[in-house]
């Protein structure tokens, strides 16, 4: 099956009509559909398919016990309304590369697994890259029974209800010890490869970033008969500290985004008692991250404190800079380099990814493919066939490279 027909069959998959966004949130409808897709196109190569204590779906040529194993994919799942080719770019494109490879001929010298990994996007739970963390040992066990939906769904509640077993939720370290190494194809999450003319890049680095919690308490009051000067309301902290996000983002060239916010008692005529702001900060180093979120941080315990409202910040997730292992970063360069004459740039990311959980455990690299518009976790998240065959070749040659010599 070719890329486009495969990509063509995964796109209306969790497409809301509306926003013409995807909602592949994890252990729902429109992932329990992804994963059918998954475990189809495994079956279908002859592969062997199987799906670990977390949940995420593997795929595997030759006996991964033999240990050395080559993996790729990434994962299926998406944030609210987000875009295509966020994961599923690089899940199609480890089956298409596959098939390419058996094109060619290529005789394989060590196992080759293809992963969808589970809850990359933490849209549902709030944290990111559940199934590559409990994997890793990133998140504990006891972490994860905790994690909660919006509608106070926990997290072994929703893989229950989808057909799976919570009770083998745990670190797989015997899984990661059989793997040699492990490449993530994506599309990029920005302009780089626009801006230099190139279809193709390699990853140096993962900018720490993390996501941190502020809950603004006030007093619920008459929203008509509440004096201005009588009133403790905690949206006029929280406005304020949004807007004092991005002057300290601009000031240590980093980003800082207050994307997601909870409102009580959420009516329109009542002062809330209660906003709750996500404030999600990256930078290409660590100093420059602790320099904003201690500068949003002592903003906005000014603001509420002029305001009489109290300031709770909770820091709920965080990663720190995550370097790719040069060894095989220099080998995906020698390889696409020198082998194929292809100009493939080294760039970093401000964006999270199930490589980065694992780089500490396993030695990890990333392939971007081109994103002409930039736009990413959003329907105008694109790239073109064209770069994506390219990035499928690309990867077809790194896997010959590292699983077939």
């Amino acid at each position: 099956m070719s890329f486009h027909s495969m990509w063509a069959e995964l796109l209306p998959v969790g497409r809301s009509s509306a926003s013409g966004g995807y909602r592949r949130h994890a252990w729902t409808g429109a992932d329990a559909d992804c994963r059918t897709w998954f475990q189809e196109q495994a079956e279908a190569r002859g592969l062997t398919y199987e799906t670990d204590r977390n949940g995420n779906q593997w795929a595997w040529l030759g006996d991964p016990a033999a240990g050395n194993a080559v993996v790729t994919g990434s994962h299926l799942d998406s944030v609210p309304d987000g875009g295509a080719f966020d994961g599923p770019l690089g899940v199609v494109s480890a089956f298409a590369a596959l098939d390419e490879l058996r094109g060619r001929g290529a005789r394989f010298t060590k196992p080759l697994g293809i992963v969808n990994f589970g809850d990359e996007e933490g849209a549902r739970f709030g944290l990111a890259c559940v199934g590559s963390r409990l994997t890793s040992g990133a998140l504990t066990v006891e972490q994860a029974h905790r994690l909660t939906d919006g509608d106070g769904v926990t997290l072994p509640q929703a893989m229950e209800s989808a057909g799976y077993d919570p009770g083998t939720l745990g670190p797989d370290p015997e899984r990661l010890a059989r793997i040699g190494a492990f490449v993530e194809l994506h599309v990029e999450q920005g302009r780089a490869l626009d801006l230099s003319g190139d279809r193709i890049g390699i990853a140096s680095a993962i900018w720490p970033h993390g996501r941190w919690r502020f809950d603004f308490r006030g007093e619920a009051n008459h929203a008509g008969t509440t004096r201005l000067a009588d009133r403790h309301d905690p949206m006029l902290p929280y406005a304020e500290t949004v807007l004092a996000a991005r002057r300290e983002a601009e000031l240590a060239g980093a980003v800082a985004t207050f994307g997601k916010i909870g409102v009580e008692p959420n009516g329109v005529n009542a002062i809330p008692s209660l906003v709750r702001g996500w404030l999600d900060s990256r930078a290409a180093d660590q100093a420059s991250l602790d320099t904003v979120v201690t500068g949003v941080e002592k903003a906005a315990r000014g603001y509420a404190a002029a305001h009489g409202v109290d300031l709770d910040v909770v820091r709920e997730s965080f990663t720190p800079v995550v370097e790719f292992d040069h060894a095989l970063r220099d080998e995906l360069g020698r390889i696409l380099g020198k082998e194929t004459e292809l100009r493939v740039p080294v760039l970093g990311t401000g964006a999270g990814h199930d490589a980065g959980i694992l780089s500490d455990r396993i030695p990890t690299a990333m392939l971007f493919v081109r994103n002409p518009t930039g736009v990413s976790h959003s329907p105008a998240e694109y790239a073109a066939e064209d770069d994506c065959v390219a990035g499928v070749n690309a990867l077809a040659d790194v896997l010959e490279g590292l699983a077939c010599t």
